[in-house]
Protein backbone atom coordinates (compact mmCIF):
# COMPACT_ATOMS: atom_id res chain seq x y z
CA UNK A 1 0.00 0.00 0.00
CA UNK A 2 1.13 3.56 -0.62
CA UNK A 3 0.86 4.55 3.04
CA UNK A 4 3.24 1.71 3.93
CA UNK A 5 6.02 3.27 1.89
CA UNK A 6 7.81 6.28 3.21
CA UNK A 7 7.71 9.51 1.28
CA UNK A 8 10.76 10.27 -0.83
CA UNK A 9 13.19 10.86 2.03
CA UNK A 10 16.82 11.46 1.14
CA UNK A 11 18.10 9.54 4.20
CA UNK A 12 16.71 6.19 3.04
CA UNK A 13 15.85 5.27 6.65
CA UNK A 14 12.61 3.43 7.33
CA UNK A 15 9.53 5.53 7.95
CA UNK A 16 8.31 5.58 11.52
CA UNK A 17 4.71 5.27 10.35
CA UNK A 18 3.92 8.93 11.08
CA UNK A 19 5.35 10.32 7.86
CA UNK A 20 8.86 10.96 9.19
CA UNK A 21 11.87 8.71 8.82
CA UNK A 22 13.32 7.02 11.88
CA UNK A 23 15.82 9.33 13.44
CA UNK A 24 14.23 11.32 16.18
CA UNK A 25 11.46 13.43 14.62
CA UNK A 26 7.86 12.34 14.67
CA UNK A 27 8.65 9.45 17.01
CA UNK A 28 5.60 7.40 17.82
CA UNK A 29 7.19 6.11 21.02
CA UNK A 30 7.64 8.85 23.65
CA UNK A 31 11.24 9.30 24.71
CA UNK A 32 12.44 6.86 22.05
CA UNK A 33 15.07 8.48 19.85
CA UNK A 34 18.31 7.36 18.27
CA UNK A 35 21.13 7.71 20.75
CA UNK A 36 23.83 7.89 18.09
CA UNK A 37 23.85 8.65 14.37
CA UNK A 38 23.80 5.70 12.02
CA UNK A 39 27.34 4.62 11.22
CA UNK A 40 28.74 5.69 14.58
CA UNK A 41 31.53 3.27 15.56
CA UNK A 42 30.34 0.82 18.15
CA UNK A 43 33.76 0.07 19.64
CA UNK A 44 34.03 -3.30 21.29
CA UNK A 45 30.36 -3.83 22.09
CA UNK A 46 29.52 -7.48 22.70
CA UNK A 47 27.23 -9.12 20.18
CA UNK A 48 23.60 -9.07 21.25
CA UNK A 49 21.70 -12.32 20.65
CA UNK A 50 18.94 -11.77 18.11
CA UNK A 51 15.59 -13.50 18.36
CA UNK A 52 13.44 -14.65 15.44
CA UNK A 53 11.58 -11.31 15.28
CA UNK A 54 14.87 -9.35 15.12
CA UNK A 55 16.08 -11.61 12.30
CA UNK A 56 12.79 -11.16 10.43
CA UNK A 57 13.07 -7.37 10.80
CA UNK A 58 16.65 -7.45 9.46
CA UNK A 59 15.58 -9.59 6.50
CA UNK A 60 12.72 -7.22 5.67
CA UNK A 61 14.92 -4.12 5.91
CA UNK A 62 17.61 -5.74 3.77
CA UNK A 63 14.96 -6.37 1.14
CA UNK A 64 13.41 -2.90 1.45
CA UNK A 65 15.26 -0.34 3.55
CA UNK A 66 12.45 2.14 2.91
CA UNK A 67 9.73 -0.01 4.47
CA UNK A 68 7.64 1.86 7.01
CA UNK A 69 7.62 0.79 10.65
CA UNK A 70 3.91 0.04 10.23
CA UNK A 71 4.65 -2.34 7.34
CA UNK A 72 7.49 -4.04 9.23
CA UNK A 73 5.31 -4.42 12.35
CA UNK A 74 2.46 -5.98 10.36
CA UNK A 75 4.76 -8.41 8.58
CA UNK A 76 6.51 -9.64 11.74
CA UNK A 77 3.27 -9.57 13.79
CA UNK A 78 4.25 -7.09 16.51
CA UNK A 79 2.95 -3.65 17.47
CA UNK A 80 4.36 -0.55 15.78
CA UNK A 81 5.85 0.60 19.08
CA UNK A 82 7.59 -2.78 19.49
CA UNK A 83 8.92 -2.70 15.91
CA UNK A 84 10.11 0.90 16.34
CA UNK A 85 11.91 0.06 19.60
CA UNK A 86 13.51 -3.04 18.08
CA UNK A 87 14.75 -1.17 14.99
CA UNK A 88 16.19 1.59 17.17
CA UNK A 89 17.89 -1.00 19.39
CA UNK A 90 19.39 -2.72 16.33
CA UNK A 91 20.73 0.67 15.20
CA UNK A 92 22.01 1.63 18.67
CA UNK A 93 23.75 -1.76 19.04
CA UNK A 94 25.47 -1.36 15.68
CA UNK A 95 23.68 -4.35 14.14
CA UNK A 96 22.16 -2.05 11.51
CA UNK A 97 25.02 0.11 10.26
CA UNK A 98 22.92 2.28 7.99
CA UNK A 99 20.49 2.34 5.08
CA UNK A 100 21.52 2.59 1.47
CA UNK A 101 20.32 2.03 -2.08
CA UNK A 102 21.15 -1.13 -4.02
CA UNK A 103 22.70 0.08 -7.26
CA UNK A 104 22.63 -1.66 -10.61
CA UNK A 105 26.20 -0.72 -11.50
CA UNK A 106 25.84 -1.51 -15.19
CA UNK A 107 22.83 0.79 -15.55
CA UNK A 108 24.72 3.43 -13.56
CA UNK A 109 27.47 3.44 -16.18
CA UNK A 110 29.86 0.98 -14.56
CA UNK A 111 29.84 -1.96 -16.97
CA UNK A 112 33.03 -3.59 -15.67
CA UNK A 113 33.30 -5.16 -12.23
CA UNK A 114 36.16 -7.12 -10.70
CA UNK A 115 37.41 -8.63 -7.50
CA UNK A 116 41.06 -7.78 -7.06
CA UNK A 117 43.20 -9.81 -4.70
CA UNK A 118 46.28 -8.20 -3.20
CA UNK A 119 49.31 -9.41 -1.32
CA UNK A 120 50.61 -6.63 0.89
CA UNK A 121 53.57 -5.88 3.16
CA UNK A 122 53.03 -7.31 6.64
CA UNK A 123 51.42 -4.85 9.10
CA UNK A 124 50.47 -2.37 6.33
CA UNK A 125 46.72 -3.09 6.33
CA UNK A 126 45.59 0.26 7.73
CA UNK A 127 47.71 2.26 5.27
CA UNK A 128 46.64 0.14 2.31
CA UNK A 129 42.97 0.21 3.36
CA UNK A 130 43.02 4.02 3.41
CA UNK A 131 44.50 4.23 -0.08
CA UNK A 132 42.19 1.58 -1.55
CA UNK A 133 39.16 3.27 0.01
CA UNK A 134 39.99 6.45 -1.90
CA UNK A 135 39.99 4.68 -5.29
CA UNK A 136 37.12 5.53 -7.66
CA UNK A 137 34.70 2.62 -7.94
CA UNK A 138 35.93 0.74 -4.84
CA UNK A 139 32.87 -0.64 -3.05
CA UNK A 140 34.12 -3.34 -0.69
CA UNK A 141 37.48 -4.02 0.98
CA UNK A 142 38.26 -6.98 3.24
CA UNK A 143 41.36 -8.23 5.05
CA UNK A 144 41.31 -12.00 4.58
CA UNK A 145 43.33 -15.12 5.30
CA UNK A 146 44.70 -17.52 2.71
CA UNK A 147 46.82 -17.10 -0.39
CA UNK A 148 46.31 -13.32 -0.49
CA UNK A 149 45.77 -10.61 2.11
CA UNK A 150 43.15 -8.23 0.74
CA UNK A 151 40.02 -8.65 -1.37
CA UNK A 152 38.78 -5.53 -3.16
CA UNK A 153 35.59 -5.15 -5.22
CA UNK A 154 35.59 -2.38 -7.82
CA UNK A 155 33.12 -1.16 -10.44
CA UNK A 156 34.42 0.87 -13.39
CA UNK A 157 32.91 2.22 -16.61
CA UNK A 158 34.84 -0.24 -18.80
CA UNK A 159 37.78 -2.67 -18.95
CA UNK A 160 40.22 0.03 -20.02
CA UNK A 161 39.44 2.06 -16.90
CA UNK A 162 39.73 -1.11 -14.82
CA UNK A 163 43.16 -1.86 -16.31
CA UNK A 164 44.34 1.68 -15.57
CA UNK A 165 43.04 1.43 -12.01
CA UNK A 166 44.96 -1.79 -11.38
CA UNK A 167 48.18 -0.97 -13.25
CA UNK A 168 48.61 2.71 -12.42
CA UNK A 169 46.84 3.20 -9.10
CA UNK A 170 46.79 -0.06 -7.13
CA UNK A 171 50.16 -1.44 -8.20
CA UNK A 172 51.73 1.96 -7.49
CA UNK A 173 50.93 1.64 -3.78
CA UNK A 174 54.34 0.84 -2.22
CA UNK A 175 52.90 -1.70 0.26
CA UNK A 176 51.19 -3.74 -2.49
CA UNK A 177 53.41 -6.68 -3.43
CA UNK A 178 51.19 -8.26 -6.10
CA UNK A 179 47.65 -8.21 -7.47
CA UNK A 180 45.35 -10.57 -9.30
CA UNK A 181 42.19 -9.41 -11.09
CA UNK A 182 39.07 -11.57 -11.33
CA UNK A 183 36.49 -10.17 -13.75
CA UNK A 184 32.87 -10.44 -12.68
CA UNK A 185 30.64 -11.73 -15.49
CA UNK A 186 27.40 -11.70 -13.52
CA UNK A 187 26.46 -10.99 -9.92
CA UNK A 188 23.38 -11.51 -7.80
CA UNK A 189 22.61 -9.82 -4.49
CA UNK A 190 21.39 -12.31 -1.92
CA UNK A 191 18.97 -11.27 0.87
CA UNK A 192 17.02 -9.11 -1.55
CA UNK A 193 13.60 -9.31 -3.11
CA UNK A 194 14.03 -10.89 -6.56
CA UNK A 195 11.05 -8.86 -7.81
CA UNK A 196 12.56 -5.50 -6.76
Amino acid sequence: MADEQMADDRSGAPDDGTGGALGGTGSEVPGEALSAPIGTPTGALPARPLDAIDRDILRLLQTDGRASVRSVAERVHVSRANAYARINRLIDDGVIRGFSARVNHERAGHGASAYITLKIVQNSWRTVREQLGALPGATHIALVSGDFDVLLLVHTPDNRTLRELVLTRIQAIPEVLSTRTLLVFEETDLNTDPHA
